[in-house]
Formats: structure tokens, C-alpha cells, sequence
């Protein structure tokens, strides 16, 4: 059997006060455990338990495993880490600059405030530790009160200081607290709230792992899985920095509705974490991070079970190769509308389809003018999924840049013109449906990306295992946003600084959504174009090419559907004539016979080219002018541009250097059934 189980690798076992080491044998209270190290934490499984992370293992044995360590989602944790780490750098710094403001300008407040309190101190007494109102009086008025309601106030006091030493101040020490009347150095707190925790790996890790981190809450409804989180923080001796709390997740988070939450809030349930959204924006602090995973893709990306995708996210599904960048989509535009209630406004700052789940990072921030761009950045799509494939975008609503009287821009909100598509598909003529709505703005923040990389350059390849793996999927992710600038080999931390740059909240992606050579080949019924040469023959057309990190092979491109097709016509008039006649009523037919695929109209194209021509400029354009893949740089080359299919010119000089894609190591490599 190529699993193993865990065998004992000291002479004697050791208690669970003992420095961890990957392997050890620990008892406690009469059961025995193993220890794994995943990072820098170690977590404690049955002695029974097989620990072996090879992808060949049984089933039966994987069953076994996954209840206290599941090593399919090491990519998923060592990416949070990294990627919180990232953004607690961006918080920490932004809270100092704060701080440092407030000292400035704040001294003279201070000692002003200060002495008014001694002012109120001599002048009245708190009473409301007494409940005998008359007694006090009889008490004041003999002197015997005052001490005591002195005291009381003093212990006010303490236990206010003692809940800013919760909310992530440096806590003193008893010599201090008694003998030292110097204030406590102050520390920018922190706080990373796991609210689905298990075992406890996530919030060790975090714990061991972001040493900035000044309070993290590891919270589970079960009890055995919190006594389980116990015994590892324990272990790990972490009683000081994580909090474990019982509890269901959703009524926990709403109980920080009306005051202080945290900084960041992890969600990686089993299965959607559409139920609890509502409660984690609740729960977050202004400019925070949320952490969303969601492992329901049958559900997300999958058109079989459109009523439930719709209950859940409130959109329907996108059909077809680009289902999973329609489910990020549909996650981030659950994210958006939850938040938005509370005027609070969304930023995606980076979002993964991973093997067979999502992984999105999302900044939440107070911001209702934000909030108002929200319904021209969410968008219906019209997919001619049983057709030829194309899609149209039609966004809800449109924001327009305008200036008021002293010259300052500002955006104007309206209706939207509609509807951006036929009926019927303009390419192949079949029926068009519709899908969405969906998030219909950038999926990642460049200037975030970019820091996740320069982290890498500091990490050990020993703590991180998956790293090749995750520099791969970001610079794909990177690129597919900038359509090709990478960041320069070796760049390190040192040459970016802390603070990740806000993206135009009004920002839309021009261009979602990618299409497979060899998938829209089969509608022509010819031999599917190498994708150098595909891509060659849309670079020299003039258009951006890149790759989508969601599938192998795919390509996206700010080229038009129109331009795409007469590409695809060319390729088979010049390189692969098709063998059979192709049959009536056909998308493919219905292409093919068309003398030239390039529409004569193009959406106003040279009105199209002066709104890019102003945007690169800086000067205010219209949104509306570049929300669907027939505008922004659309077919103004002309009627029949030439097409030449360059290999040379559609190929990248790092394409194979990364580790781009995770091939599936096994049969049915995926979540498996949930913890019993």
C-alpha cells in the first residue's frame, strides 16, 4: 500500500509540553497522538491516523485522514499566509502613520484631558457601585465613601485597559502594572478572526507564521473540534496569541455589529460559504480583509443546478469553458451586494480558481460613494452557449465622468442603454441566454499581486512547499490582468513598499472571460490552431494576448468575437480546409458562410478609438463606451485585415519556466465527503 502510517519515532512517549517535532509521539490523558508540521505549526492527529501526504493513498484511508489533516488544501494555506501577511504589512504601516499623526498634534490634548479627570475626580464620585442611592448620600456625607467609590472608578478604569489589551495593545507585565507608572509601548493591533476552524492548522499557522499578528480567534460549533484546537494550541504554545471560542460561526460574527471587529476574517467552509458573507462583513473592520473559499463548483460553475447557483449568489451560471472565472464572478458580486447594504465597498485583490474550489481575497472598506458605482461595475452576460460560444456583457447601469463648476470630476449615474446583444447571436444565429448577474470588474489588484510575489523572494522553500506552484498561478493571474507586464526577476520587498495602492473603484474589466482553440474549433469541425500560432495571428493584428489561470490552453484577448471568428475563417481557408461539407442550420455553417466575419458595424468604432485614445490621456470618458467586448478595442483595423499566422511572435519567453497548472495527482482529487 503506498499509504503509511504513523510510527513512533522516540523510545518513549512524550507529554504534550514538549518542544514539537514532526513525528513525535505524544500522550495525553491517556490517548496517544502523532504530530504533523505543516509551516511552522505542528497539530496533533490519532496515533491510528495515516499521516502520509502521497496523492496515491486509499480512499478508505483518505476518509481517515481528511478529519484532522487534509493535505489537497497545503496550496490553499500556504497561499493565506502569504497573501494575509501581505496585506497585515499594507495595515500595520497605515495604522503607525496614524498613530504617529496622532502623537503629533495629540500631547497637549492628553494632558488637558488628564487633568479634567482628576478635576472630576475630586469634584464628584461614581456611584454606580453602590445600589442604595440614599446609603451613598448617608455615606458621603460621613466621609466614609470616598475611598471606596475612588476605588471603584480605578477599577473602571483597569478593566478599560484591560479591553484595549484585547483589541491588540501590548500587554504589560505585573511589575508594570505595580511598580512602573510609564505607559505601555504601544502596538498596532492586528486581529485575524478563523471562523470555520477544525483542527486549528489555519490560525497556528497564522499565529506562528505573521508575527505582527497580536490576537487570533480560532472558533468552531463543535466541541470536539475546539478541544482539539486546545490541545494544539497547547502544543504549540500559543495560549498567549489565540483564542479558541465555541460557537456557531454566523451569530459569533454578528455579535460585533456594534463594535470593534478584525482586521481579517477567514471563511473556508465545506461547501459554500454563501451563509455566512452577511454576518463576516458584519464582523470586519473598515479597510479589512476577507477571506472567502467556496468548494461547491457543481454549484458555482456548473449550469445543472442554475436555481440553486441563483439562491446561493444570486446569479446564474456561466456555460461554458470560462464557468469557472463565471463562478469568482458570481461569488465576488455575492460579496459586493452584501457589502454594499452596509456601505461598505469591495476589492478584489486577488481571485483563484483552484482545482476544484475558489480562493478569493477581498479589501472591505467604508465607503458609500464607492458603493454607488457598484451597479455599473455588475454586469448580464448573453452567451450563445449552445451556439458558437461568443458572449456579449451588458452592464446595469453607467457611470460617467463629469466635472463640476471648479473643474473636479465626479461621477453622474443613469441607466444603462440596452440591450447590447440580439436576440440571436450575430455570429452563428442560435439563441442566446442569458447569464449573471456577476461582478464585472478586474479579479485581481496588480500592486497586491506584485507584493505576494516580492514575499516569496524571503520565504523558505522548506516552510512552503507549494511555492513553485503559487508563483506560478500569480504571475498567470498577473498577467492575465495586465495582459503581459510582469514583475522584473528578482525584484524583492525592499523595492515595494508596504502600502498596496488602491485600485479606481470604478474600474471595469473590459474583456472577462477567455475562450479554448481547439473548443471553438470544433464548431468549424477543422483542426484546432496551435495556440502559438492563434495567439501570433491576433498579435499581429494588433490585440493583447495572455493566458487565464483558470484552464490550460486558454487565451484572452481584448479581440473581438467578429475578429476572433474571421481569424478562425482564415485559419481554415489557409491552413486546415475542412474535409466535409458542414450541415445546414449549424453554428459553424452559418459562419463559414458569411464572405467577410467583420460586422460593418463595429459600435461606432472611431468614437471607440477617441474614448481609449482619452482614457490613456487621463481626460474623463464615459464608462458605458467600453463595457462590452465589441468596444474597447474593437475592429477599426478595417474590413479584412491581414492575418498571418506567426508562431514565433505567439510565443512567451517564460511560457514553460513556471509552474503554471496542477494537474489532478489522482482519480476524484477534490474535497472528498465531509467530516462526519
Amino acid at each position: 500500500m503506498a499509504s503509511t502510517y504513523a510510527t513512533m519515532t522516540d523510545p518513549q512517549n512524550k507529554t504534550i509540553d514538549a518542544t514539537p517535532t514532526a513525528g513525535q509521539n505524544i500522550s495525553h490523558e491517556g490517548k496517544e497522538y502523532t504530530t504533523i508540521k505543516e509551516g511552522l505549526a505542528h497539530i496533533l492527529v490519532p496515533h491510528d491516523t495515516p499521516t502520509s501526504t502521497d496523492p496515491r493513498m486509499s480512499k478508505e484511508d483518505t476518509q481517515k485522514q481528511q478529519v484532522f489533516y487534509n493535505p489537497i488544501q497545503q496550496f490553499n494555506r500556504d497561499l493565506s499566509v502569504l497573501a494575509i501577511k501581505t496585506f497585515g504589512l499594507d495595515s500595520v504601516q497605515r495604522k503607525e502613520d496614524r498613530h504617529a499623526k496622532q502623537m503629533k498634534k495629540g500631547p497637549r490634548k492628553q494632558i488637558n484631558r488628564s487633568k479634567e479627570v482628576e478635576g472630576a475626580e475630586e469634584a464628584q464620585v461614581d456611584t454606580s457601585a453602590f445600589e442604595d442611592d440614599n446609603a451613598l448620600k448617608r455615606k458621603l456625607i460621613e466621609g466614609e465613601a470616598t475611598d471606596s467609590a475612588l476605588s471603584a472608578k480605578k477599577q473602571k478604569v483597569t478593566e478599560s485597559n484591560d479591553t484595549t489589551e484585547d483589541a491588540g495593545a501590548a500587554p504589560a507585565t505585573e511589575s508594570q502594572t505595580e511598580t512602573s507608572k510609564e505607559p505601555r509601548p504601544w502596538r498596532a493591533p492586528f486581529t485575524i478572526l478563523d471562523a470555520l476552524s477544525a483542527t486549528g492548522l489555519r490560525a497556528l499557522r497564522y499565529a506562528k507564521e505573521i508575527p505582527f499578528a497580536t490576537s487570533i480567534t480560532s472558533n468552531d460549533m463543535s466541541k470536539n473540534a475546539v478541544e482539539s484546537i486546545k490541545l494544539n494550541i497547547k502544543h504549540n504554545n500559543l495560549e498567549g496569541t489565540i483564542k479558541p471560542n465555541t460557537g456557531n460561526a454566523i451569530a459569533y460574527m454578528y455579535s460585533y455589529c456594534d463594535k470593534s471587529g478584525y482586521d481579517v476574517i477567514d471563511l473556508d467552509p465545506y461547501g459554500t460559504a454563501a451563509p455566512f458573507i452577511d454576518s463576516a462583513i458584519q464582523a470586519i473592520n473598515d479597510d479589512g480583509l476577507l477571506c472567502v473559499t467556496c468548494t461547491d463548483s457543481a454549484i458555482f460553475a456548473s449550469h445543472g443546478y442554475l436555481e440553486k447557483t441563483y439562491s446561493q449568489y444570486g446569479g446564474l451560471p456561466f456555460k461554458g469553458e470560462a464557468c469557472h472565472e463565471g463562478g469568482l464572478r458570481l461569488v465576488l458580486h455575492a460579496i459586493a451586494s452584501s457589502a454594499a447594504r452596509y456601505g461598505m465597498a469591495i476589492e478584489p485583490l486577488l481571485s483563484l480558481s483552484i482545482d476544484y474550489y475558489l480562493r478569493v481575497f477581498v479589501r472591505v472598506r467604508k465607503a458609500p460613494n464607492d458603493v454607488k458605482l457598484l451597479a455599473g461595475k455588475t454586469m448580464l452576460v448573453y452567451s450563445c452557449d449552445n451556439g458558437c460560444g461568443a458572449w456579449t456583457t451588458q452592464y446595469l447601469a453607467r457611470n460617467k465622468v463629469t466635472k463640476n463648476k471648479k473643474g473636479d470630476p465626479f461621477y453622474k449615474h443613469g441607466f444603462a442603454a440596452g440591450p447590447s446583444a440580439d436576440e440571436h447571436c450575430k455570429h452563428c444565429g442560435s439563441k442566446t441566454h442569458i447569464v449573471g448577474p456577476m461582478y464585472g470588474g478586474p479579479l485581481h489588484n496588480v500592486g497586491f499581486v506584485e507584493r505576494v510575489l516580492a514575499q516569496l523572494n524571503e520565504v523558505d522553500r522548506k516552510t512552503y512547499p507549494t511555492m513553485d506552484r503559487i508563483e506560478g498561478m500569480l504571475r498567470t493571474a498577473l498577467e492575465e490582468i495586465t495582459f503581459g507586464i510582469k514583475v522584473k526577476d528578482g525584484e524583492s520587498k525592499s523595492m515595494l513598499t508596504p502600502l498596496i495602492p488602491k485600485a479606481d473603484p470604478a474600474e471595469i474589466d473590459h474583456h472577462p472571460f477567455f475562450f479554448i482553440p481547439s473548443s471553438i474549433s470544433r464548431t468549424l469541425h477543422c483542426s484546432a490552431p496551435p495556440t502559438a500560432a492563434l495567439r501570433g495571428a491576433l498579435r499581429h493584428a494588433g490585440y493583447r494576448v495572455t493566458m487565464s489561470h483558470c484552464k490550460p490552453g486558454s487565451i484572452k484577448t481584448d479581440a473581438s468575437w467578429t475578429d476572433i471568428w474571421h481569424i478562425m475563417t482564415e485559419w481554415v481557408r489557409q491552413k486546415a480546409p475542412l474535409k466535409n461539407q458542414l450541415k445546414e442550420n449549424t453554428a459553424g455553417r452559418a459562419i463559414m458562410s458569411k464572405s467577410s466575419t467583420i460586422a460593418t458595424d463595429t459600435n461606432g468604432a472611431s468614437n471607440i478609438a477617441n474614448t481609449l485614445d482619452n482614457a490613456q490621456n487621463g481626460e474623463p470618458v464615459d464608462v458605458e463606451m467600453a463595457n462590452t467586448e465589441t468596444t474597447a478595442r474593437a475592429s477599426y483595423l478595417g474590413t479584412n485585415f491581414e492575418v498571418k499566422f506567426d508562431e514565433q511572435l505567439g510565443r512567451d519567453h517564460d511560457r514553460g519556466k513556471y509552474v503554471r497548472y496542477q494537474l489532478a495527482p489522482r482519480e476524484n482529487w477534490g474535497p472528498m465527503a465531509r467530516a462526519k
